[in-house]
């Protein structure tokens, strides 16, 4: 056992505490937010969170003061949730007969016993979630009572794709180039289901009447195909509704690559550096051309918005890790076999609806060295770029003339901002 505080530098072990931290947290706020929703007195969207950080602080600090801390601890919770119930059949007349407070304290015993193990990041850490916890009581009630049962079954099942069906794949490659690895490429879809689910939750908060601005950044992290499809039907209908809409869809192309600079960022920051500035260069360009179509449209810029569709349905999250293991493939096999235009083809083609697919597989990639730093932009530059093109023809398709007139000379613009970009960056 080490006295006094640890060092700055996290050791191993706090290295493995941290996520378990984060784990926690989130398994208890699922459970927290079911039972908020029934009105439960006794513990809900806060307390459960609390207790599951409870029973992992002791657990690892069992190992070091003996199991003995883990029975207490199990006992106190059991004695604290009785002292609640009691308090509720007996009708005590204050509003909140929950244990927060008395767990909190129970959690802040296990942070002092931690520094005194020199566990000092964990402690800090799970002192800022239990004061966040406590401070954002009104909002997270709020957020538990506006929840419907699809959002509900949402979270859910957002919870089964990423803590029940992720650790139950093998992690080990397969097939004839060895890039098909089921937890990896499942891993994925988590990280794109959770971007998704976050933009999905956020709409629920501010609501289906936004500005266009908030319209646009949200679509795009929804997803900025089905955002134009939307507003582009908007238009035909309403083509009052085109400045408005033309900002929309044009922001929800911009968000489109802080969506893939930050999947780098996540799954290969080595390299975010070597690949982010191209990228975000047309991204810069992008945002300064909703700017301008925002200050040219009309004083009126609300943007009334159809709700979208939960992003963690089960078979839309197998269809995209599907998409993603045959890009991963495709791309493979066009290295191998066909060469730079191949893999420029395969980056075009499956840029069209989706960016994240080729986003991640490249990442992936250029990380492992099986692709330069170079290469690795410009192939998902290419995708962005034909995905500009496709959403330019949805809106063809389905907008009003005054909407497509708006949207193809910014993607013009864009797009040949993006060609120069591919041309003329140094390497």
């Amino acid at each position: 056992m080490r006295a006094g505080p640890g060092p700055l530098r996290l050791t191993p072990m706090e290295m493995t505490i941290l996520p378990q931290l984060a784990v926690a947290t989130g398994l208890g706020l699922l459970v927290g937010l079911q039972r908020q929703r029934t009105a439960d007195e006794v513990a809900g969207v806060r307390t459960f969170p609390l207790i599951t950080l409870l029973g992992l602080g002791l657990a690892i600090l069992s190992d070091l003061y003996g199991g003995w801390l883990l029975a207490a601890g199990l006992l106190s919770v059991l004695a604290l949730i009785v002292a609640g119930n009691v308090a509720r059949w007996r009708g005590r007349p204050e509003p909140d007969h929950g244990i927060t407070t008395e767990v909190a304290a129970l959690v802040m015993y296990g942070v002092g016993a931690a520094v005194g193990a020199g566990l000092t990041a964990p402690a800090v850490v799970t002192t800022g979630l239990v004061a966040a916890l406590l401070h954002w009581r009104d909002p997270l009630h709020e957020l538990a009572e506006r929840m419907g049962d699809a959002d509900f079954d949402a979270v859910v099942r957002f919870g089964l794709i990423a803590l029940v069906i992720l650790p139950a794949l093998p992690d080990r490659d397969y097939g004839p180039f060895a890039v098909l690895n089921p937890f990896e490429i499942w891993l994925m879809v988590v990280l794109i289901v959770g971007i998704s689910l976050a933009g999905y939750v956020a709409f629920k908060l501010f609501g289906a009447r936004t500005g266009a601005v908030v319209a646009g950044i949200l679509g795009g992290l929804i997803s900025s195909t089905a955002t134009a499809v939307s507003y582009a039907r908007r238009s035909a209908e309403d083509p009052d509704r085109s400045p408005a809409a033309a900002v929309v869809v044009t922001l929800a192309s911009m968000v489109v690559f802080v969506r893939v600079l930050v999947e780098i960022a996540v799954v290969a920051p080595g390299i975010f550096w070597r690949t982010a500035p191209p990228l975000a260069a047309l991204g810069a360009l992008l945002l300064a051309l909703s700017l301008a179509l925002l200050v040219r449209a009309p004083g009126d810029h609300a943007a009334e918005a159809r709700d979208p569709e939960p992003p963690s349905d089960l078979k839309s999250a197998v269809m995209f890790g599907a998409l993603y293991a045959a890009v991963l493939f495709a791309v493979s096999f066009a290295r191998e076999y066909l060469g730079s235009g191949g893999l420029y083809a395969v980056a075009a083609l499956s840029g069209l609806t989706d960016m994240d697919a080729i986003t991640l597989s490249t990442a992936q990639m250029v990380k492992g060295g099986a692709l330069s730093t170079d290469t690795g932009w410009r192939l998902i530059l290419v995708g962005s770029l034909t995905n500009l093109v496709f959403k330019a023809g949805v809106v063809a398709s389905l907008g009003h003339a005054r909407l497509r007139r708006r949207i193809f000379a910014v993607f013009s613009v864009a797009i040949a901002g993006g060609v120069a970009i591919l041309l003329f960056w140094p390497d």
